[in-house]
């Protein structure tokens, strides 16, 4: 057992000890999980129903013989898995990102002499010694500190440092939650931006309040989402019915036609063509195709199957700083000598003709401000004092800092003491709460009055306000304290993290598109209920604050989250009770953070959507999509495109869905009718590999429908393959399949040579996938009003395919290996005449069916 005794500030532990509790204890980290290796990976991608289809796939045509084919289709699964296998490989780096964080650089005192060490070598009961800039190690009690104030916004999200006060003889030394002026602790992670302090470590490692998030995050397991699990479960049915189904084929062909080899050829057929491997092709291309556009709207995907989530989602969960806001403090307004000035954001905290009236207010504010400070509100002082003063008289480069007096526990305010150039008068400018800078100006009642009365106003607007006083003093000894200098007071200085300029506009768009929008925050409940009026996000609920959340259980949690749009001053922990209820609710979440204390909830939402420019790693890591400039708005474009993927996605659902069931009836109808076979393993790889995977592209280019963002998100429960879906597909099918079938058994009924009427019917086929795409690229309009719409893709894959045909039915070589012998052009214009009447056939019951529909919703 170690030494558990306090530490010696002057002379902290001996190394003796530390080398004793660091044997113990284990290192200041968060211990990671084990990477999975690439091969664990690989194995866990090759499980999916969908990869065991492809791969069986490929084996059966290498048992046919036809190892070009097989290579083309294994090709594929090779490709589904390298990009799962990146994806995957990224995911694992979220705690190692939020280890790294967690362990910087130290300066203890290690037998009575500063060391620095690696943070990850800092022991409970060692003395650190912090100063602007640096990390805080470990979570520690700070026995000493001069005006200190620390940045805890990766663990709470509040925008502003807080004052840190060193621990009094009969504090507890039981270690708070992050957040809150004037306390004696400080965490691990976070970073002193002002004053500098000595402190003992008391928690390290997974006990500290970072190492908690990291063990959430370590737990929070990754869930499938709807379509992952939809489209395994029918490739999974499928797969099962083909097969029986082939091998009831088999077994007939060969009781009636006594050909057991050709029976068995015949069953191997017709489980091709059953097959939908093409499934999961489009649906892997489809996402990877939506990633990379997503991309150009400055939002990377880090996992592909987040994209097909955007368009079901149903609330945004937003962090308030560095999310709605710009994560920097900015002044906002100044009031002096009764009168109030405000800076708009085109002003963004300067401008160059700033009354009069309130020059001092911005000098003396930079005067008791550090001239290269850390602090944000000391840089927004004075990045407004420079930019606002600097034609004129108030700017003193030239004075020199004699001495400071800090920030105590019985006065928050500090004072900064200047010498004149000519050495003739110091000037001392003093900043603080106002409170404090009021008792410093010996206020009367009646100013003191009205002044609370300004600061109520400027507080019930989400502004951080701030005193400014003055005084002047001739003598060479500097008094002890701040109370012995006459101080007169000057105004008030008013400063906010502003709203992104982009923000309301996105707002407005998500509610337009039925999205709830939630704001969740460890910030003040008037700030946040500020900012939530400016970005005209709903608020008619109030603010429910984390001691709210803590005391309600889960039921009454439900219940409240309904009407409750704004949640602050919550813990991590808060955060993801927050996602995983209104999960349980049935909704699909996405939720946006940048920082630490952001990574579980981001990690449990089924969106994830971390800030990329001023986002921590571990956010990033743990997030399904990065927005790469910060931008709330991209995250609605996002959502656009997500909806247009899942639209477009159904739309060539259905064209599968059609390209089968006649490639299925053209299979078993010959057999069953005792006519030649019309299809061979050779036209089917045709068609489902190189008609099919193409003609899937040029959905995915298909541009949305004009009303994508003006309605609901589509119901939670939505299937891909719904009773829409599937019937349409079957209609469109069963007619194309009657078509092509009446153009096949009519050829062979006038005589004609089944290989020439193999060729009427596949051109046939050739030509009705085509015009099934047409038809599908919009369930609204026309096919002669969608062709207008450019879709490059389009012209590519329908020509592409046409060329393919051409050679086909005119190289003798080629024309042998498909079974066809040579076509009369009459013949087959003909057959090409019967397949684009089908279409215009279809393309009216379309037409009628959307009209019918749209009655039906304007009388509901």
């Amino acid at each position: 057992m170690t030494d558990l005794s306090p530490s010696d500030p002057d002379s902290g532990l001996t190394e003796q000890i530390a080398a004793q509790r660091l044997a113990s204890e284990g290192y200041n980290e968060l211990p990671s999980a084990q990477p999975r290796s690439v091969f664990a990976i690989a194995l866990n991608v090759m499980r999916e129903p969908m990869f065991i289809l492809l791969i069986a796939c490929g084996a059966i045509y290498l048992l046919l013989g036809n190892r070009q084919e097989a290579l083309m289709l294994l090709g594929f699964v090779l490709v589904v898995i390298g990009i799962t296998l990146v994806q995957e490989h990224k995911s694992e780096r979220a705690l190692e990102a939020l280890r790294d964080l967690s362990s910087p650089r130290a300066l203890v005192i290690r037998d009575g002499k500063q060391k620095r060490i690696a943070g990850r070598e800092v022991v409970r009961g060692d003395i650190v010694v912090l100063a602007e800039g640096d990390r805080v190690p470990a979570d520690a009690i700070l026995l000493s500190g001069t005006s200190m104030t620390v940045d805890e916004s990766l663990l709470t999200g509040e925008s502003v440092p807080v004052r840190k006060l060193a621990a009094e003889a009969d504090t507890p030394e039981h270690i708070n939650r992050p957040g809150g002026d004037d306390l004696p602790f400080v965490f691990s992670g976070s970073m002193v931006t002002q004053g500098k302090g000595v402190a003992r470590v008391m928690r390290t490692g997974i006990d500290t309040a970072i190492g908690r998030i990291g063990k959430a995050l370590s737990t929070t397991q990754q869930e499938p989402t709807r379509i992952q699990q939809e489209t395994a479960g029918t490739v999974k049915l499928i797969a099962s019915f083909s097969f029986a189904f082939a091998l009831v084929l088999t077994f007939w062909y060969g009781l009636t036609r006594h050909d057991w080899l050709n029976s068995f050829l015949v069953g191997l057929t017709f489980a091709m063509a059953l097959l939908p491997e093409e499934l999961p092709v489009i649906l892997t291309l489809f996402l990877g195709l939506g990633a990379r556009r997503i991309a150009h709207n400055q939002v990377l995907t880090r996992r592909i199957p987040a994209v097909e989530m955007l368009g079901a989602t149903t609330i945004l969960c937003t962090d308030k700083t560095g999310t709605l806001t710009q994560n920097r403090m900015t002044v906002a307004q100044l009031f002096s000598n009764g009168k109030s000035f405000g800076f708009n954001e085109a002003h963004r905290g300067r401008i160059k003709e700033l009354p009069e009236d309130f020059h001092e207010v911005l000098e003396y504010g930079m005067l008791a401000s550090h001239r290269d400070p850390f602090d944000p509100m000391e840089l927004a002082i004075l990045e407004a004092g420079r930019g606002s003063l600097a034609s004129t008289e108030h700017i003193h480069d030239g004075w020199e800092l004699v001495d400071e007096y800090p920030l105590s526990r019985d006065l928050l305010a500090m004072s900064r003491v200047w010498r004149s150039p000519d050495d003739e008068r110091y000037i001392i400018a003093a900043k603080g709460a106002p409170e404090a800078i009021a008792d410093l100006c010996h206020l009367a009642p009646a100013q003191l009055s009205a002044l609370t009365l300004q600061v109520n106003a400027l507080a019930e607007q989400g502004l951080r306000v701030l005193g400014v006083a003055r005084a002047a003093f001739r003598r060479q000894a500097l008094p002890d304290i701040q109370h012995d200098f006459e101080f007169h007071f000057i105004g008030l200085v008013g400063l906010l993290d502003p709203l992104r300029p982009a923000v309301p506009a996105a707002i407005r768009e998500a509610y337009a598109g039925g999205l709830r929008v939630i704001m969740i925050t460890g910030d003040y409940p008037a700030t946040a209920l500020n900012i939530a009026r400016q970005s005209g996000l709903e608020c008619a609920g109030g603010a429910m604050t984390g001691i709210e959340l803590g005391v309600m259980d889960d039921a009454e949690l439900a219940q409240r989250i309904r009407r409750v749009n704004v949640y602050c001053r919550v813990t991590p922990e808060q955060k993801l009770r927050l996602v995983n209820t209104l999960k349980s609710g049935g909704d699909i979440v996405a939720m946006t953070g940048d920082g630490v204390n952001d990574a579980p909830a981001l990690k449990a939402a089924h969106i994830g959507i971390a800030m990329g420019g001023r986002g921590s790693d571990v956010a990033r890591e743990s997030a399904a999509l990065v927005l790469l400039d910060d931008d709330f708005s991209s995250i609605l474009a996002a959502v656009r495109l997500g909806r247009r993927i899942f639209d477009n996605l159904r739309k060539a659902i259905v064209f599968v869905i059609a390209a089968h069931v006649a490639i299925i009836g053209m299979a078993f109808a010959p057999v069953m009718m005792g006519w030649p076979i019309m299809l061979m393993p050779v036209h089917i790889l045709f068609l489902q590999l190189i008609i099919d995977p193409a003609c899937s592209i040029v959905f995915e280019a298909e541009s949305e429908e004009k009303d994508v963002m003006r309605r609901p998100p589509r119901p939670p429960g939505m299937r891909l393959f719904d009773r829409q879906v599937v019937t349409t597909g079957i209609l469109q099918g069963g007619i194309f399949l009657l078509a092509v079938l009446g153009i096949y058994s009519i050829a062979l009924h006038q005589g004609i040579d089944s290989r020439e009427a193999r060729a009427l019917a596949f051109t046939a086929m050739v030509a009705g996938n085509i015009g099934i795409i047409f038809l599908n690229r919009s369930w609204t309009l026309s096919i002669f009003s969608i062709a207008k719409v450019r879709n490059p893709a389009l012209w590519w894959v329908t020509g592409a395919a046409g060329g393919l045909l051409a050679v086909i039915l005119a190289v003798p070589p080629i024309r042998d290996i498909f079974y066809f012998s040579v076509s009369q052009p009459v013949r087959l214009m003909q057959s090409v005449l019967v397949i684009v009447v089908m279409i215009g056939l279809l393309d009216q019951i379309k037409l009628k069916k959307r009209r019918y529909t749209d009655r039906i919703a304007a009388k509901t």
